[in-house]
Parts: structure tokens; sequence; C-alpha cells
């Protein structure tokens, strides 16, 4: 006679078990991310409130108003240009522009880069002139997420 392992029903039924969840999970994490392709202005807004509330943390913010973010994808076109001078590909500027204050922020530290205020300009964009002053000037953009 063969003796079964009196362990054996318990491990198939964890394993079961295991397979269920992980099952579940990914399912709802598809759900999310077909809700998101959806209604792509709603997961904009929710992905500046959240990067907002995470450099809240960090600084003190102005109340008053949302933000533009704007995310660095080329650091080549910036370095001639002193607030973006240790901005890596990844980083984020919040730009206020009520409080006329710029904040580059590196959400893979989770830490404030530099800060600096901003002259709005309404002038046709041209390319940028470096500056004398440290402080970066940035044209206003129309666009919620634009890619300086």
């Amino acid at each position: 006679k063969q003796r079964t392992n009196p362990l054996l029903p318990l491990l198939l039924l964890v394993l079961v078990a295991l397979g269920a969840f992980g099952t579940y999970y990914f399912y709802n994490q598809y759900q999310t991310v077909q809700k998101g392709l959806k209604n792509p202005e709603q997961t904009a807004k929710l992905e500046v409130e959240v990067l907002a509330e995470r450099v809240g943390k960090l600084i003190v913010l102005p109340k008053d108003e949302t933000p533009t973010v704007a995310t660095v994808n080329d650091t080549s076109k910036l370095k001639n240009q002193q607030f973006f001078s240790r901005a890596t590909n990844g980083d984020k500027v919040l730009i206020y522009v009520k409080a006329k204050k710029a904040i580059l922020y590196r959400p893979s530290a989770n830490k404030i880069i530099e800060v600096a205020t901003i002259n709005l300009e309404n002038k046709a964009k041209t390319s940028p002139t470096p500056r004398t002053n440290p402080s970066p000037t940035l044209e206003e953009e129309q666009s919620a997420t634009p890619s300086p």
C-alpha cells in the first residue's frame, strides 16, 4: 500500500488559491489600464494630481492653481539652459503660471532638482536665447502636458 502525504491536499489548495488571487489581481490591472485608454484626459488629470501631491510633500506649492506638467525627453536639447543643467530624461517640470514658478522634479529619486522663477512672455515662439539671469525663461504652453 502507498501512503499519500497528508500535506499534499493542503499544498494543492494553497497553489489554487494563489493562482486565483494572481488572476484576479492582473484582471483588475487590465481593467484599470483599459479605463485609462478610454479617457486619457481623466488619466492625465489624475497623473498631475498625484505628481503635485508627491512634490507637495517636499516643498510648499501654490494652492490656488493646478500646474502644467512637462516631461524631459531629450536633455541634449536643454543643456544650454541653466535650469535644465542637471536634468535627466524622465524628469518632470511643474509650471505654475500665476505664481511664476517652475519646479524640476525627479520621480525616480523623489527629489526636487531645481526651482526657478519664470518669466512668461506673450510673443511668438522662437528658439530660446541664453540669459544672464539664473532663472530660465519659459514660454507658456497651451497643452496640458507639454514636452520641453
